[in-house]
């Protein structure tokens, strides 16, 4: 009778003990190492968003300068998911910054750009994330930080709670009560 491997365990287990040699030494080799195993997938995400390879490119280089210094204060359980958010983050940061810079020229030169004609889509997208940004500067303290660490870093109830000191109990309450305030202030917000 043979075993099968519970590879996705092994495969936490070794980024796992990469994450903390990076950490304890500050081993590049390490962090490269790490990456290297989920380079293709970083690639995929923001080829995915940007649409160019050139671009993508780029991005998977400037997304290894971000872990150089966010994984070292970053409490990492997953870091395939991990990565994941940042690189989606990082690409979803750049597509807005690009967007911006696209209005100002289009406003100071009156030439239609073609590409940013192209974005009608990702504006929509960039209307949406800077509605929901405002809208989670008005939430409480308390709800704001559960509902960023849930929702957006991906934390369960008990990493919430270990990372913020609050009751299991308020988490939930937090979380529920700042989703829902986030709901209706986006609504509100988007009407208008």
């Amino acid at each position: 009778m043979r075993f099968i491997k519970n590879t996705a365990g092994n495969a936490q287990q070794d980024d796992a003990k990469l994450i903390a040699q990076y950490k304890n030494t500050g081993d590049l080799d390490a962090l490269g190492t790490l990456y290297n195993k989920y380079m293709h997938l970083v690639f995929g995400v923001c080829l995915n968003y940007f649409k160019d390879e050139e671009q993508s490119k780029d991005a998977v280089m400037q997304i290894f300068e971000e872990l150089v210094t966010k994984l070292k204060i970053h409490e990492v359980q997953n870091f395939k998911s991990w990565l994941h958010v940042l690189t989606r983050n990082h690409c979803l940061m750049a597509l807005r910054k690009s967007a911006k810079q696209n209005n100002v020229s289009l406003d100071d030169t009156f030439v239609e750009n073609s590409e940013f004609v192209h974005l009608d889509i990702d504006n929509t997208k960039e209307t949406q994330l800077t509605i929901m940004e405002k809208c989670m500067e008005t939430l409480p303290e308390e709800q704001r930080k559960s509902v960023d660490l849930f929702y957006l870093q991906e934390k369960c109830y008990k990493e919430v709670a270990d990372i913020t000191g609050y009751d299991m109990l308020k988490v939930k309450s937090y979380i529920q009560n700042g989703k829902r305030n986030l709901k209706i202030c986006i609504e509100k917000n988007s009407s208008e």
